[in-house]
């Protein structure tokens, strides 16, 4: 089985009910990024300057050298902008994310944070990149930052963020088991659980268009206004499908150097004022948020089709299509991941190798179908599926006039196409059902032949879907 391992399903059409509290329709959380002090700079060991998100547009690292502009900008987010924010956001529960270096050269901001009640996940040891460093030493860095937050907080992290990232860090951060979320994943409004081996890691995600990192980038925000208006948008369409009944979850991220300038900050306080002036609105930092999602929905573990082995997954699913378990083993080849773990998924799988096949290869599987009240089901040689579906729509209790009927339906829509008549009885009626019957022995062989692997494709759906939802 190949692998793939990006899930791009996710919760689908019917994501699950968030149940914020007190029946809140929108949970808002705002996250403060503590950088100054963290990022690049050769004072800090580092082989350049920093070059990223700044007021200097296109800014380029110095090798080997201070950049004295550069420094001062970030010094801005320390000195001024943090307190501006203090200020604003004091009395509402936020999230602070603390590059640990960044902390431990800001004692009299860490004293503010704690004394505002806020939760200080960590953003890391440097804010630098990750994308090339080597595992074992990324993993290093993770260990060294959470004890380095340790010491200067009072108490250890519980949220992790990295932000500049490698394809590695979700998995290291949740190999430590000390996190009660992760948040490097711009995925979802929702919360989710992934896995690593044995252990479930819940990931908040987070956000890079509700955030004012778009004032420090070409394609961004140019002045308050545009900040004000996405914002008061984006809270506006997830309160409605709130009281819709689909809560979600606004993510806004923030840096001291950018939303801390009098211009923007002065958008922000709009902001604040529109969100305020609703009601059910919760105000969380991503600790609750965590703590609340893990408590309302918890891991679920259940076999999954992408990770079986070949002979538990045809064991599993080769009954789908008709005592056509060739289906599900060819289909085992196929490229699977975590996105097909669901009964669309599996039944997307199972339909390409049915329609690719041959003719003669799908005349099988429709033949391999029993007659609708047929010798086989008054036998009771049905398989559990036939039997079941039969009996939804009373199949199992005909009156002999009705088994006459469809008897002699049965045999002349057989000696006519060569296969028997297939429907998925699930989506009708007996009353329905024999009107299809009248009405498709009067099609074509080739009309009727793509009739009926619609039918048999469709069966094949419905088994799944019972299957999952058993599951769930």
């Amino acid at each position: 089985m190949t692998r793939y391992p990006r899930d791009m399903t996710g919760y689908g059409a019917t994501p699950p009910a968030a149940h914020w509290p007190n029946g809140a329709k929108i949970a808002v959380q705002i996250v403060m990024n503590y950088e100054e002090g963290g990022e690049n700079n050769i004072l800090h060991g580092d082989p350049a300057s920093e070059a990223f998100l700044s007021e200097i547009t296109g800014a380029a690292a110095w090798p080997g050298q201070r950049h004295w502009n550069m420094e001062s900008l970030y010094e801005y987010g320390s000195r001024a902008g943090f307190w501006r924010l203090h200020r604003m956001l004091k009395d509402i529960p936020i999230t602070i994310y603390g590059v640990a270096t960044a902390l431990a050269r800001a004692p009299e901001q860490v004293a503010a944070m704690k004394s505002a009640g806020w939760e200080i996940a960590s953003h890391g040891l440097k804010w630098v990149e990750h994308k090339d460093m080597p595992e074992d030493q990324e993993r290093a860095q993770i260990a060294e930052a959470i004890r380095l937050h340790t010491e200067v907080v009072g108490e250890a992290p519980r949220g992790w963020y990295t932000g500049r990232c490698s394809s590695n860090t979700v998995r290291l951060a949740a190999e430590t088991g000390q996190f009660a979320y992760v948040a490097d994943s711009y995925a979802d409004e929702l919360p989710y659980w992934m896995r690593f081996g044995r252990d479930d890691q819940l990931i908040v995600p987070y956000t890079m268009d509700c955030n004012d990192m778009r004032f420090a980038i070409q394609a961004g925000f140019t002045n308050g206004d545009q900040f004000e208006s996405y914002l008061k948008d984006s809270f506006d369409v997830l309160y409605a499908e709130g009281f819709a009944g689909q809560p979600k979850m606004l993510s806004i991220g923030l840096h001291c150097r950018l939303m801390g300038r009098p211009g923007r900050a002065a958008a922000l306080a709009r902001v604040l004022e529109h969100f305020r002036s609703h009601e059910d609105v919760w105000f969380a930092t991503r600790l609750q948020i965590a703590t609340h999602w893990a408590k309302t929905h918890p891991p679920v573990r259940f076999d999954r089709p992408s990770e079986m082995d070949r002979d538990s997954f045809v064991a599993a699913f080769g009954g789908i299509f008709e005592h056509s378990p060739w289906i599900a083993d060819a289909a085992y080849d196929f490229e699977w991941g975590p996105t097909h773990d669901t009964a669309y998924g599996v039944h997307q799988m199972l339909a390409r190798v049915f329609r690719s096949a041959s003719p003669e290869q799908r005349l099988a599987v429709l033949n391999a179908h029993p007659d609708l009240a047929g010798k086989l089901a008054q036998a009771k040689r049905l398989t559990p599926e036939s039997t079941a579906e039969q009996a939804s729509v009373g199949l199992d209790a005909l009156t002999d006039a009705e088994r006459k009927q469809l008897s002699d339906m049965n045999a002349a829509y057989t000696a006519k196409f060569g296969f028997p008549f297939i429907i998925a009885v699930r989506d009708n009626t007996k009353a329905s059902i024999i009107a299809a019957f009248q009405r498709r022995i009067a099609n074509d062989r080739d009309t009727e032949f793509s009739e009926a692997c619609r039918q048999v494709e469709r069966i094949a759906q419905l088994r799944l879907i019972d299957r999952f939802t058993a599951k769930a």
